[in-house]
């Protein structure tokens, strides 16, 4: 297979990569301090980043409906519209000191994280066997210039609009959408051909309990959830102990860069060790996350943490999404690929609202000890499988 059309959309799917994750860097940073501001209850801060994932998650399976019947290419076009519009709303919410409005706009960019979830899955669809790991690892990549980009706007533009706080970072967040709508608007995937859309091969019942599926979409659900449930309560710790925002957005700035950076070479790490392996490695990094964080509240921990947060996270995602995406047929791609997704962003969801009341009742502390028996079931599923299927993986 000629792999000329792949690469050159892959470099495209990098490009919107970096331009969603410095969206979401500068989200991330701000949401849960800007939820505190406009919020009657601390405990609800990170209700508008919850906000956010539920809009994902309840997007996703309408997102993959709308690029099978149209297209990839106009799927993630209305993506980073929805994108504009969310921190759009967002603005005026902060300006009109309206929560509700403000958890309205996060459930927007919700919706355009749903459809740059299926950036890696784009990429991998129009690969070949060889290329495929490699083209998720590298579209994975492109946030490696979010963690730079995104932690920079958040220190820079954050307070242009004052004295309303937070507005210019969603001011910015505007800006990253629109020019990412231009981007994504020079993909050439080709879209399904009739057949292929009345063809919806497998029952997805089948498809999802085949075990080597099972696995994947159990690790990806768990890397996800614990990311999202350290990273969300991280900001408003820090701020909790007299750190600064930029304090925090630099610590953000190297998670993030640790989410991504591997990608140059996970895909490689999953072709010469092999899947399970990486996932397994990827769980490790996650348990050493909690270990460091539960050490003390020193800014090193905090940003040793979540580097180790940001591995673990890469590892076990894109390990994850490589096995799954070898265990369906391209007419079952879209249902499984939402279904798959659906999954990870529900627990991603819950992950994210646990945060806030974990933080606010029970301390940093809680937030990291939670992350434990989760890991240790993915660890023991993932250890069964690939003892059990050795010729699988």
């Amino acid at each position: 297979m000629d792999d000329s059309r792949a690469k050159r959309n892959t470099r495209l799917l990098a490009a919107g990569q970096a331009l969603y994750g410095s969206n979401v860097a500068i989200l991330v940073t701000l949401s849960g301090l800007a939820g505190g501001y406009l919020s009657p209850d601390p405990a609800y801060a990170t209700l508008p980043i919850s906000a956010m994932v539920v809009g994902t998650a309840a997007s996703t399976v309408p997102a993959s409906l709308f690029m099978r019947h149209t297209s990839r290419r106009r799927g993630f076009m209305a993506g980073a519209a929805c994108g504009v519009l969310g921190a759009s709303l967002a603005m005026s919410a902060l300006f009109g000191h309206s929560f509700a409005l403000f958890c309205a706009g996060m459930f927007m960019c919700g919706i355009y994280q749903a459809f740059a979830g299926y950036y890696r899955f784009a990429a991998a669809d129009t690969a070949s066997d060889a290329f495929r790991p490699r083209a998720i690892s590298l579209v994975m990549a492109g946030g490696v210039v979010a963690a730079f980009v995104g932690a920079q706007l958040v220190a820079q533009t954050s307070e242009w609009l004052g004295p309303v706080p937070f507005v210019g970072g969603y001011a910015s967040c505007i800006v990253l959408g629109f020019i990412a709508f231009a981007v994504l608007s020079f993909l050439d995937i080709p879209p399904l051909g009739h057949d292929e859309r009345a063809d919806s091969g497998r029952p997805l019942r089948e498809i999802l309990t085949q075990r080597p599926v099972m696995v994947a979409i159990a690790c990806a659900m768990v890397g996800y959830g614990i990311m999202t449930l350290v990273m969300t309560a991280t900001p408003i710790a820090m701020i909790a102990h007299d750190y600064t925002i930029t304090d925090a957005a630099v610590v953000i700035q190297w998670h993030i860069f640790a989410m991504f950076a591997p990608s140059f070479f996970t895909g490689n790490l999953i072709v010469r060790f092999g899947v399970m392996k990486v996932i397994g490695a990827g769980l490790l990094l996650l348990v050493g996350c909690g270990i460091v964080a539960l050490g003390g509240m020193e800014w090193s921990r905090f940003l040793v943490a979540l580097v180790l947060l940001g591995l673990g996270w890469n590892f076990t995602f894109i390990g994850a999404t490589t096995l799954l995406t070898n265990w369906y047929a391209p007419a079952e791609q879209n249902k499984v690929q939402a279904a798959n997704d659906l999954m990870v962003f529900a627990t991603v969801a819950v992950a994210s609202f646990a945060s806030g009341g974990l933080l606010n009742g029970f301390g940093w502390q809680a937030v990291n000890i939670a992350l434990f028996p989760f890991v240790v079931v993915a660890g023991a599923l993932a250890l069964w499988f690939a003892v059990k299927h050795r010729s699988l993986v």
